[in-house]
């Protein structure tokens, strides 16, 4: 028999437990389902020496934004758990409950558990967008001895095979890895693609705190150039060690081999693209645009801030540009896999995707009165994802829920 309830939230991350503070303090009918054992699972699938790249004042959970002794400083991995578990206790979150199926009733939704069956009036989606670990086909096509593990599973470097490290994704995970391999003594090899670099501070300032200041996280998804710009990778940058840039070109110099992006397998080697100085060119662009961001907003404020001139380095261009890769030559052991991930939201029964399979929505509101997504990338803005913004959908969906007929619903 299926236990009623008002509103079913799928997910215990941020934007789930988010949401719940809002409609707990409604007094709102709810309840939060985690397939996970803890709150903030996320984060716990992180590296052991994992900070936060964001600086510690930019985490605005309703009801618990950062008030420590260390603003500027960015929290570690053990210390981001503790605070999730400290936000979801006084929440009704059932933990170890994975919701398989969300289907549409004549009064409302039905929620298909593993051992356990619910109807709803309104069902959150929260589920984010880091469900599946994304490893591409050609990976079967690697040597059965070579050790294959993805970034959400690397823990550190003495847990890896001996031996040189092909880290493949040069994103903000990517990058960090192959840093802290590197400062390990490993020989890291690092597969290149377009994300972009940021500094972490210019112009007497963390970055974060100027890009807050100019708007730049207000961006809304509807003046994004096309949906797929939506999935665009995080810049490059690190909170460890007190939070400091990340630079391809500095990785060259410290001795990372640096290749274009990967492009398949065989006979135990790896083939890549030539296009590394491509690539490099829309690293460095991406930042030339984000301080001129930067300058242009402080000229028209007529801020005091000391102009910059950021080292520039070039050392990645003169790099020997490598289309192969023998593996056992060049003494790899282990590949990394730092290629982000992929979502999945098959259980929702409904036609409410885009052929990205992206959910059709207008900030997380559907078509469908009473089913909301919440916590995704450019759900709403540039920050919807974040700790510095998830809580502002949750508001709007928890407003949303409280008073549907003042809302219009968008059509797919």
């Amino acid at each position: 028999m299926a236990r009623n309830i008002q509103t079913v939230i799928i997910g215990g991350g941020q934007a789930g437990l988010s949401l719940s503070y809002y409609l707990t303090q409604a007094g709102h009918d709810h309840l939060v389902l985690e397939s996970a054992a803890g709150a903030g699972e996320a984060w716990r699938q992180r590296w052991d020496s994992f900070t936060l790249v964001t600086p510690n004042w930019t985490t605005r959970l309703p009801g618990m934004e950062y008030n420590g002794p260390d603003p500027d400083g960015f929290l570690p991995r053990a210390e981001i758990l503790a605070m999730f578990e400290r936000y979801a206790q006084p929440l009704p979150v059932m933990y170890g409950v994975r919701a398989t199926s969300v289907q549409r009733t004549e009064t409302g939704y039905r929620i298909e558990c593993e051992t356990i069956t619910y109807e709803a009036a309104n069902v959150v989606i929260a589920t984010g967008t880091y469900q599946s670990p994304k490893i591409p086909a050609l990976s079967a096509d690697l040597p059965p001895d070579i050790f294959q593990v993805h970034s959400g599973q690397y823990r550190t470097s003495s847990a890896l095979p001996e031996g040189a490290v092909l880290v493949i994704g040069s994103g903000q995970s990517g990058c960090q890895i192959a840093e802290e391999l590197c400062q390990h003594g490993r020989k890291v090899y690092l597969s290149v693609g377009s994300t972009g670099r940021a500094p972490r501070r210019y112009r007497g300032q963390d970055t974060f705190w100027w890009l807050v200041k100019c708007g730049f996280f207000d961006q809304i998804s509807d003046t994004l150039p096309s949906p797929k710009a939506r999935f665009a990778g995080n810049p490059q940058l690190s909170g460890a060690s007190g939070g400091h840039s990340l630079n391809l070109h500095q990785f060259a110099r410290d001795g990372v081999t640096l290749l274009g992006r990967v492009q398949g397998a065989q006979d135990g080697r790896v083939l890549f693209a030539g296009n590394l100085k491509e690539m490099l060119t829309k690293v460095d662009e991406l930042e030339a645009n984000l301080l001129k961001m930067i300058d242009d907003y402080i000229e028209k404020e007529g801020l005091y801030a000391p102009k910059e001139d950021l080292l520039r380095l070039r050392d990645g261009y003169a790099t020997e540009t490598i289309t192969e890769l023998n593996l056992h030559t060049a003494n790899i052991s282990t590949i990394i896999w730092a290629m982000g991930y992929t979502w999945d939201f098959s259980l929702v029964k409904l036609p409410v995707f885009d052929t990205d399979g992206y959910p059709v929505q207008v900030r997380g509101v559907t078509q469908y009165p009473g089913l909301y997504f919440l916590g995704l990338h450019w759900l709403h803005t540039r920050k919807s994802a974040l700790l510095l913004g998830v809580g502002e959908d949750a508001a709007y969906i928890a407003r949303h829920i409280a008073t549907p007929h003042e809302l219009t619903y968008p059509t797919a």
